[in-house]
């Protein structure tokens, strides 16, 4: 079995990472660190976890895991490595920021790979240590890079998104109180979301050339999860000929599908999955991508990259069923 540890316990993507854990055939949870709940067990902070996990919280590490997640604040996962030290044959996935971009990708020896599976499956199979994607990024990624690998995005591309509350995580701010969500909408950080680094990034490892702006506008809505994204671009060829160009890209994905029919978030909430529409308008491509932003945007996309280190099916531990209903 596969020894796992988690760093940064109390919060949405570890609780996540640890109802995947409990039921992934193989692997197991070794230690959950977390200093503010050193002791306390887990299912007292992630209460739906009563009768499934006995596991407390921990203040101490085991070093000599075989893989470590590391669910902390952005900026914190470089300040915990540089203060704690893992044995050579321990496996990191970041699910933060922190070594996502190129610049950033080599510390203390170890290189990250950045690693959204739909564009990096082969090095993700060799790498050691792996910087996960954000969530509007992968969402976003996923709707651009068939067209980027084509040499199709000469043009400016618009992006309207809206995530849920679970995206601001578990600490309260003033626009993540119940009062404040609730029958509300808004938008933050236009233009200058944090996750526009590494779109372009990987939009550029796919086309060289690209030289255009990607205008992106994140919105919050009032739901718990999930992330719905419409992007719109020029594109000269049919909606089928995108479709074909689409369907090509994705052919050996396990969790990326186009579909045919108009996308509503129940369709992939509780799943790993990203489903894809395209639509054709007056030379534009509207392309919308949803996804789970805790799952395939978080701690489901770390537990397929954990797969497919290991060696394991991508798909091991992620059959998950949609919250349809």
């Amino acid at each position: 079995m596969i020894q796992v540890g988690i760093i940064g316990g109390a919060g949405y993507t570890a609780g996540e990472l640890i109802r995947l854990l409990i039921s992934h055939p193989k692997a197991e949870l070794n230690f959950v660190f977390s200093t503010s709940n050193a002791g306390n067990k887990i299912s007292k902070v992630h209460q739906d976890m009563v009768g499934s996990l006995d596991l407390e919280f921990t203040d101490t590490v085991n070093p000599n895991v075989d893989v470590l997640f590391l669910c902390l604040g952005h900026g914190n996962s470089v300040k915990f490595l540089e203060a704690n030290t893992f044995s050579d044959n321990t496996k990191i996935i970041d699910l933060g920021n922190d070594f996502r971009l190129e610049k950033d990708k080599v510390f203390n020896g170890k290189t990250f790979v950045y690693a959204l599976p739909e564009l990096q499956r082969d090095v993700i199979k060799s790498a050691n240590y792996i910087a996960n994607p954000g969530c509007f990024a992968t969402a976003i990624q996923l709707g651009l890079l068939p067209l980027a690998e084509q040499g199709l995005l000469n043009n400016d591309v618009h992006i309207n998104a809206v995530t849920g509350a679970t995206g601001a995580g578990t600490s309260l701010s003033a626009t993540t109180h119940y009062t404040w969500r609730d029958n509300n909408f808004s938008y933050y950080k236009p233009f200058t979301h944090q996750h526009l680094g590494e779109i372009n990034q990987s939009v550029s490892q796919l086309q060289d050339d690209f030289d255009s702006e990607i205008i992106f506008m994140p919105n919050r809505g009032n739901f718990s999860r999930g992330i719905f994204a419409t992007l719109y671009t020029d594109f000269e060829g049919t909606v089928e000929e995108a479709k074909d160009i689409y369907k090509a890209f994705y052919k050996d994905a396990e969790f990326t599908f186009v579909s045919d029919e108009n996308l509503h978030l129940k369709q992939v909430v509780n799943t790993n999955k990203c489903l894809i529409h395209l639509h054709k308008h007056n030379g534009k491509i509207l392309i919308t991508s949803i996804i789970d932003n805790l799952l395939k945007g978080a701690s489901g996309q770390a537990i397929q990259n954990m797969n497919l280190m290991f060696g394991l099916e991508e798909t091991t531990g992620l059959q998950l069923k949609a919250t349809y209903f």
